[in-house]
C-alpha cells in the first residue's frame, strides 16, 4: 500500500464572520480520491527500480536503479514534510492497483423555507413546552405551599468527577508532558512541524525521519512541551528507510519523564488505541481509536518522489493528520506501541485545504522496531538495516516477491555469498512468505524483513518452475541509508 506521509502546514485562520444577511447561502464541499502503485527495487540493498514520482504517472520496471533507498512505489503521492514545505502530505495517499476512495459530493441544502421553518417549529416547541413546564411548576408550589418560601435552590456543584486509571482522560494526562512539538527548518527556512515523545531522561526525543529531515544538515529545529517550554535541539541520528528519527534536547530539563514502551507484538485487533500529536499544528491533540489491523504493508514517499520508507504497520482509525507524524500511538494503559507515521487519504489536498487528512486509516511503525532503530541511532548515529542479499521487484503484483534478473548497475541480483545465495535462493525465484507471513509484493518483504534484525534466522517460502519449495536464511546487514 502506498501512502502519505503527515505534513503539518496550517492553513490561515479564517476571518471574522460577515454581518448575517437576510437570507443564508450554503454550498457543498467535494473530495478527491487518489491511487498508488508500487515499482522495483531492492528492499534489502540497492533498489532495483525507479518508481512513480506522482500519483496515476510514471513506469515501473524490474531493472534496479543504482541509488539507495529504494525508490518509493509508483503513484505514491509526497508528503506535505510534517507541516508546509518541505516533505509531503503526512501520512500516505494512494492504495492498491488503481487506488481506492471515490469522488462524493455533498447535496446542497434546499433552498425556501425548509431550515428556517424546522428552527422555527422547534423553537416554539421549545416555548410551549417552557409555559407548560413553567406554569405546572407554579401550580404544584402553590399546592405546597405553607406559607414559607417556594423557591427551590439547584446543587451548587455537578460532584467531583473523577477520572479512573486507563480511562482516556487519565492516559492522556499522564502522557501529554512528555510529548513536544517539533518544528524543523532548513538552512533556506522550508521546513514544517511534527511530534515526538521523550525516550530517555538524557532528553533523547523519537520522532520520524521525515519530521526532521529539514533540519539534518545545518537546519534549525525546535522541541516545545505542553507546558509552553521549548529547547533547541539537534539531530542524534536519522533512518530514512524506517522513517525514525533521534533528536536530542540542548540544556535537557532533569525532570524529563520517558513514556513507558509496550509490547507490539501482543497488540491485538480491537484493542483501544490513544494518539498524540499537533493536526494541523494543533499541538497536545488527543484522538482515539482502536488497531484495525496488524501487519500492514505500507511505503511512502519523502516528497521529492526519489526515496521510499517501508513497514509493516499498525493500522488504526484514530485521527490522524499532518502534524501527527512522530508523536506516538498508546494503547489503554498509556504504553507505547507504535509512532504515528502515515495516513491514506481521499486525495493529495482533499476537502479543499490543500493537504490530505484523516479518513480513519492511519500507520503506525510497530514500537518494537522503532526502539531497535532508536537504540542504533543514540548509540552510533547511523541506522542497520536487515538484509537477504538479494534484488527483488517492486512492481504492483499479489503473486509474491520476484527476484529479478539482473542487479543493480549490472551486477549479480543475488549477491555472491549472500545470504540468499547461501539459502540457494536464484533469479526468478518469487518468495510467497517470510516466517508465516504471506508475501503478495517487493514492498511487503521489505516491510517485514526490516522487522527483524541482522543475525535472524528466517524461512522463506518461494516457488521455482511452479512447485513450492522452502529454505532457512539468515538476514545480513547493511548500515546507514546510502
Amino acid at each position: 500500500m502506498s501512502t502519505e506521509n503527515e505534513g503539518t502546514a496550517v492553513p490561515p485562520a479564517p476571518s471574522a464572520p460577515p454581518p448575517p444577511a437576510d437570507a443564508p447561502a450554503a454550498s457543498a464541499p467535494q473530495g478527491a480520491h487518489p491511487g498508488s502503485a508500487p515499482a522495483a527495487a531492492d528492499p534489502y540493498g540497492p533498489p532495483t527500480a525507479q518508481a512513480h514520482h506522482d500519483a496515476g504517472a510514471g513506469e515501473s520496471s524490474s531493472a534496479p536503479d543504482p541509488s539507495w533507498p529504494p525508490p518509493p512505489p509508483p503513484s505514491t503521492p509526497a508528503y506535505g514534510g510534517d507541516g508546509g514545505a518541505g516533505h509531503g502530505a503526512a501520512g500516505h495517499g494512494g492504495g492498491w492497483g488503481a487506488g481506492w476512495g471515490t469522488t462524493h459530493q455533498q447535496p446542497a441544502p434546499k433552498n425556501g423555507r425548509g431550515r428556517g421553518g424546522l428552527v422555527a417549529a422547534v423553537l416554539v416547541a421549545a416555548l410551549v413546552a417552557g409555559g407548560l413546564g413553567g406554569g405546572l411548576g407554579y401550580t404544584l408550589a402553590r399546592e405546597n405551599d405553607s406559607g414559607g418560601s417556594t423557591t427551590v435552590s439547584s446543587s451548587t456543584s455537578g460532584g467531583n468527577v473523577k477520572r479512573d486509571p486507563g480511562t482516556v482522560a487519565a492516559v492522556a494526562a499522564a502522557a501529554l508532558p512528555s510529548t513536544v512539538t517539533i518544528e524543523a527548518a532548513s538552512s533556506s527556512g522550508e521546513g514544517g512541524t511534527g511530534t515526538g515523545f521523550v525516550f530517555d531522561k538524557q532528553g533523547h526525543i523519537v520522532t520520524n525521519n521525515h519530521v526532521v529531515a529539514d533540519a539534518v544538515d545545518g537546519g534549525n529545529l525546535s522541541a516545545t512541551f505542553p507546558n509552553g517550554k521549548k529547547y533547541e535541539a539537534e539531530v542524534v541520528g536519522n533512518a530514512q528507510g524506517y522513517d525514525v528519527a533521534v533528536i536530542k534536547l540542548k540544556n535537557a530539563p532533569s525532570d524529563l519523564k520517558p513514556l513507558t514502551l509496550g509490547n507490539s507484538d501482543d497488540v491485538a485487533v480491537g484493542d483501544s488505541t490513544i494518539a498524540i500529536g499537533a493536526p494541523f499544528g494543533l499541538s497536545n491533540t488527543v484522538t482515539t481509536g482502536i488497531i484495525s489491523a496488524k501487519n500492514r504493508p505500507v511505503a511512502s514517499s519523502d516528497g521529492t518522489g526519489s526515496k521510499a520508507s517501508y513497514m509493516s504497520a499498525l493500522q488504526t482509525d484514530a485521527s490522524i493528520n499532518p502534524g501527527n507524524s512522530g508523536g506516538p500511538l498508546l494503547d489503554a494503559q498509556g504504553n507505547v506501541i507504535g509512532i504515528n507515521s502515515a495516513i491514506q487519504s481521499t486525495s493529495n489536498g482533499g476537502f479543499g485545504t490543500g493537504q490530505a487528512g484523516s479518513i480513519g486509516l492511519g500507520f503506525a511503525i510497530p514500537i518494537n522496531q522503532a526502539k531497535y532503530v532508536a537504540q542504533e541511532l543514540i548509540r552510533t548515529g547511523k541506522p542497520v538495516y536487515a538484509k537477504i542479499g538479494a534484488s527483488v521487484s517492486l512492481e504492483d503484483t499479489t503473486n509474491g516477491a520476484k527476484i529479478t534478473e539482473q542487479g543493480v548497475g549490472g551486477t549479480e541480483p543475488v549477491d555472491p555469498g549472500g545470504p540468499a545465495d547461501k539459502a540457494g535462493l536464484k533469479p526468478g525465484d518469487v518468495i510467497t512468505k517470510l516466517d508465516d507471513r504471506v508475501i503478495d509484493s517487493g514492498p511487503t518483504l521489505i516491510g517485514e524483513i526490516w522487522t527483524h534484525k541482522p543475525g535472524d534466522e528466517v524461512t522463506i517460502t518461494y516457488e521455482r518452475g511452479g512447485k513450492e519449495h522452502t529454505t532457512e536464511l539468515t538476514l545480513g546487514s547493511r548500515v546507514g541509508d546510502s
